[in-house]
């Protein structure tokens, strides 16, 4: 199991564990409290500008509907085009170096756009290669954070550490959105992208404060081919009935959300009619969402069990998407935000939960692997779906095309029901091989 510096060894376990139990839990450990606030601020940064580029795109650039689908699914295509090879590079070379170049080369990124804006040369395809860029950055930066995580905590207090971590990010998208609906009206959408540049630098020196020993890498998983460690990846998820059925579902949810997302702001803008201050604000509902997921996902765990709690929370959840398309200006703007608000409960306590399962699930050698498989067949469908979404949008409408992805993501908790996972209460902590048929 990986070691962290002398705060968790052996002889101060006893005080850590009593610390984690304490009003604040793992954040009274310096290094993990380092790791949340640097997540944090860049957090709020991310918020700020989801709602920033695709408002950039429509309001400066001019763009339709299948144009925004276009740069949403820009982002997320380097989880499809890099991810497996990403997987097997991060398990053979140190996560803290790569995570603070990541963050680096992203805010160099965006910081690019405000530039090109003031000097008027900002263009469609400048937003679309930023979008690139940004993505593949998080692909690298996001499968070493997962195994980073583990790290820090010693593999101890994950659903804990990982609650927190949500919880955070949840809360700052919250305000992400009406911070950036605010600067987009009043000193205009290119702005807010520097408050984003601004918060990955901030996350990149709290990296580097991080003082943990990473475990010595294998030799010979280094001389082992790429190919080969790819391969590996690819069977242990194939192969697992718990891993394999939660990468289908999160393929099928990601579609789907991506796809009403991809158009939700051209739907509130120009079918609802609303202004930009509105349209952020009225997105925090499914980050507030996300802010009661995260309190409540250690508690729905103790209480039904990890299994059949995920299971419960989208069956309770997820048909409520179908509020979101009835959203008409006054007092229908409620049928959003409660639409929104309950699936973001689900996703926020469906993240927790898988999370924390791959991680104390996964041998240590192979979590990079096994995150990056996983999340390249979540995300797989990401641009798929934004760009469905997006040629929805122009193709039938804005109101219908939400009608059609919300219509997914409804029923979607039918692949978990389908699963393993329906006849347990807890998923399991350790991976036993299945047996030979």
């Amino acid at each position: 199991m990986p070691r962290v510096d002398s705060m968790n060894d052996t002889p101060d376990r006893p005080r850590s564990r009593s610390r984690s139990r304490s009003r604040w839990g793992v954040l009274t450990r310096p290094e993990f409290r380092l790791l949340w606030t640097g997540e944090t601020v860049s957090g709020l940064g991310n918020s700020i500008t989801v709602v920033a580029l695709p408002l950039i795109a429509v309001e400066v650039l001019d763009a339709g509907s299948t144009a925004v689908g276009l740069l949403a699914a820009a982002v997320w295509l380097p989880w499809l085009l890099v991810g497996l090879p990403v997987g097997a590079w991060v398990d053979r070379m140190r996560k803290q170096p790569l995570m603070i170049a990541c963050d680096l080369t992203a805010g160099t990124a965006l910081v690019s756009i405000p530039l090109a804006a003031w000097l008027d040369a900002l263009t469609f395809r400048h937003l679309v290669v930023v979008a690139l860029i940004c993505g593949t950055t998080a692909v690298c930066f996001n499968t070493a954070y997962h195994s980073y995580i583990r790290i820090v905590l010693d593999g101890r207090d994950l659903l804990e550490g990982n609650a927190k971590l949500q919880g955070s990010e949840a809360a700052t998208q919250v305000a992400g959105p009406g911070v950036a609906g605010l600067l987009t009206q009043t000193l205009g959408a290119v702005t807010a992208l520097v408050a984003d540049a601004v918060t990955f630098l901030v996350s990149a020196v709290c990296l580097k404060r991080i003082n943990v020993v990473e475990p010595n890498r294998a030799t010979d998983e280094e001389r082992v081919p790429l190919r080969r460690q790819i391969s590996e990846g690819l069977r242990f998820v194939g192969r697992d009935r718990y891993l394999r059925s939660m990468a289908t579902w999160g393929a099928v949810i990601n579609m789907a959300l991506m796809g009403y997302q991809a158009v939700q702001v051209t739907f509130l803008v120009r079918t609802v009619g609303l202004h930009p201050a509105m349209v952020g604000l009225l997105l925090t509902s499914g980050s507030t969402g996300g802010v009661v997921g995260a309190l409540v996902a250690t508690w729905v765990g103790r209480r039904f069990g990890t299994a059949r709690g995920l299971l419960l929370v989208q069956v309770a959840t997820a048909p409520f998407a179908l509020l979101l398309p009835m959203t008409t200006a006054g007092p229908g703007l409620l049928l959003f935000a409660m639409g929104a608000f309950l699936v973001g409960i689900g996703i926020s306590v469906a993240n927790i939960v898988v999370g924390s399962f791959r991680q104390a699930y996964c041998p240590p050698h192979m979590l990079g692997r096994v995150v990056a498989t996983a999340m390249m067949i979540n995300h797989s469908t990401i641009p798929l779906g934004s760009l469905l979404g997006g040629v929805l949008g122009d193709a039938v409408g804005y109101r219908p095309a939400m009608w059609i992805m919300t219509g997914i993501v409804a029923p979607s908790w039918l692949v978990l029901a389908a699963s393993p996972i329906r006849r347990e209460r807890d998923l399991p902590h350790t991976h036993a091989p299945e047996p030979v048929h």
